[in-house]
């Protein structure tokens, strides 16, 4: 039996209510300056995507002090929102608040590597070299073996999300935003983000078009990731689509994944960025709840 089109799989996710999850976010990022700070401008990249796997039923985006708010879309599809305050002040505080719907997913059916040809093509920006993500022999350097033309898809990225998350520790002190992949490669202690680098930098090297995810994660106590914004890959199999996979928790992106975006790597879906004149050196501090009922 072919792999369910999307509308069947929408059909199948609305009628089965137990694998659906309602969650509650809120995301609050502070910053604090010893001396007046002004004409801050953010880029913030908090607001929920609305595919197939999740529906978003509100989202509130509270700033402190008064500041100009606009929003776009990026070239991956994102909600973009530009925060922009002109006045000096000392404080800025940038509160998200999202109540989404997401749903599990089904399993893709057998397909050997072999239907990549004709994908790569229409997805070369998910193959290339990036800078979180350059070009290397990666399968090699994580010690995977080459899968050959008949070899399962599927299966492939499953044994490798599972290979990833027992190769690697966890640690939030291991490595910082810029870490290079070939320092984690190394040294093994890492956070979300390297995990799914590491994946992309395997996965593109094999021919599978490949995105990183920014987004949230329920984990209810017993899953990694779920303090600040979490990441994960989506990798594209044929006329299934895009498929995620979290080798930090070994999973498929599920009920309990939130997606905001994607992009080549963590530098196009960053969560919070900008720049602001005086202020000194600034303190920040973040804090993300995921609340979830089934």
């Amino acid at each position: 039996m072919p792999p369910p089109t999307s509308t069947a799989r929408q059909w199948i996710w609305n009628q089965d209510e137990a694998r659906t999850m309602r969650c509650e976010i809120r995301h609050t990022t502070e910053y604090h300056y010893p001396e007046p700070a002004w004409d801050s401008f953010n880029q913030v990249r908090l607001h929920p995507a609305r595919e197939v796997r999740q529906s978003v039923r509100s989202f509130h985006l509270q700033v402190e002090p008064d500041a100009e708010i606009t929003s776009h879309k990026d070239y991956f599809g994102a909600i973009v929102h530009h925060v922009h305050v002109h006045e000096p002040h000392r404080y800025l505080k940038i509160e998200a608040q999202a109540i989404v719907d997401t749903h599990a997913v089904t399993m893709p059916a057998p397909s050997p590597f072999s239907v990549l040809r004709e994908a790569r093509a229409r997805n070369t920006e998910f193959l290339v070299a990036s800078p979180r993500v350059p070009s290397g022999d990666w399968p090699e350097v994580f010690g995977v073996t080459r899968p050959g033309s008949t070899d399962d898809l599927p299966t492939f990225l499953m044994e490798l999300t599972t290979r990833l998350n027992r190769q690697f520790s966890y640690d939030t002190k291991a490595t910082a935003v810029n870490t290079p992949l070939a320092e984690f490669a190394q040294h093994g202690r890492g956070v979300c983000q390297d995990f799914t680098h590491a994946m992309l930098g395997i996965t593109r090297q094999l021919g599978i078009p490949s995105r990183y995810v920014s987004g949230y994660l329920y984990s209810g106590g017993d899953m990694l990731g779920a303090e600040a914004t979490h990441a994960w890959a989506e990798c594209l199999i044929p006329e299934y689509g895009w498929l995620g996979y979290d080798p930090t928790n070994n999973c498929l992106a599920g009920e309990k994944h939130i997606k905001i975006g994607h992009g080549r790597e963590y530098g196009d879906v960053s969560p919070v960025r900008g720049t602001y004149f005086g202020g000194g050196r600034g303190k920040l501090d973040v804090e993300v709840r995921v609340y979830g009922e089934q």
